[in-house]
């Protein structure tokens, strides 16, 4: 049996790069859903609704697919940290970090078209900061100019620079796409990513 067409339900350029490290046939689809938290809704309940959400709407055009969804938040403590957008924001956001921890909650959703089969996870991700001079932000930013990046920090690039350590189970939930998670789930569903 061929396996079954495989759909990424994100326009992000990074969880694409990261699926091309499975070396398996797939498309790419832009989910257009509202990301806006419910009333009194948990960051790892809220990553993992969207996750589903996004394959969801993938999945009303695409039948007879598997289709993945997927959704990050990032933490200082029991805040969500967002894209900075300016150059200010982002030099409060590293220096917040500056010598602490951010926990990334990663959900991940797999969806099955044709029969309707949904898996979901939430994936857990930490990153310990080093202790950042100011000197030490301003370069960063000016370099990098991660102000479309959760938390000033562009970790697939230079950002890594700014880290102490990493825990976490699969180090692809740094960047927002859990390979181990997916792929026990894609066998689940009796996809064989060594298939030629």
């Amino acid at each position: 049996m061929p396996n079954p067409r495989l759909i990424l339900g994100s326009s992000s350029p990074f969880r694409k790069m990261l699926l091309e490290r499975l070396m398996v046939p797939f498309d790419t689809a832009n989910p257009d859903i509202d990301e806006t938290p419910l009333a009194n809704e948990t960051p790892i309940a809220l990553v993992e609704r969207l996750a589903i959400a996004k394959a969801k709407e993938i999945a009303k055009s695409n039948p007879n697919a598997l289709i993945i969804g997927s959704d990050q938040v990032a933490l200082h403590g029991s805040e969500i940290v967002g894209k900075p957008h300016t150059h200010e924001r982002a030099v409060e956001q590293l220096r917040t970090a500056s010598g602490k921890k951010i926990e990334l909650f990663t959900g991940l959703a797999l969806i099955n078209s044709e029969t309707g089969s949904i898996q979901s996870e939430v994936v857990p991700f930490t990153v310990h900061f080093k202790s950042l001079s100011e000197s030490t932000i301003e370069r960063y930013l000016r370099k990098e100019q991660p102000y479309n990046c959760a938390g000033s920090v562009r970790a697939e690039g230079l950002g890594v620079a700014l880290f102490e350590k990493f825990e976490g189970d699969d180090p692809n939930a740094l960047i927002g796409l859990p390979l181990i998670r997916l792929v026990a789930m894609l066998e689940n569903q009796g996809f064989d990513v060594f298939d030629d």
